[in-house]
């Protein structure tokens, strides 16, 4: 049992030093926008440039939340880059993913973007319990 707790406590310390939630959420609404894409890539060229913008937009969302969670010091690049490229899917992709991945996108982008890297990481209750019965 301690591999999975070392495991765990390894990623706590991970995802401690990133915009966990906020890079995630921006990869999961891009992932959703494309996912509810249904036209063939055979009626995407035919369309031209906007029907490949439909594809080149969430792919380019998924992209920058993976960029949000393994380069954390270039966050505000990516956040800022991540909400205009959400805002564009309103357009391009069947209203950005019907709402749901515009909505993930949108809040991912601003919780990357608030992200401050000299925060205290939270403490779990347990902890909290065991450093007060450690305290004389």
């Amino acid at each position: 049992m301690s591999g999975v707790d070392g495991f765990r406590s390894a990623f706590r310390r991970w995802r401690a030093d990133r915009p966990f939630w906020g890079g995630l959420l921006l990869a999961l609404g891009g992932a959703w926008i494309l996912l509810t894409m249904k036209a063939s890539l055979k009626v995407v060229l035919h369309v031209g440039m906007q029907g490949l913008a439909g594809y080149l937009l969430p792919a380019l969302m998924v992209l920058l939340g993976l960029l949000v969670l393994f380069n954390p010091a270039q966050r505000l690049f990516y956040s800022i880059t991540g909400i205009l490229v959400t805002l564009g899917t309103w357009l391009t992709s069947n209203l950005g993913g019907f709402f749901v991945g515009l909505l993930l996108g949108a809040v991912g982008s601003c919780l990357a973007f608030g992200w401050l890297p000299d925060q205290e990481p939270r403490r779990s209750r347990r902890q909290r319990r065991k450093d007060m019965a450690t305290a004389p």
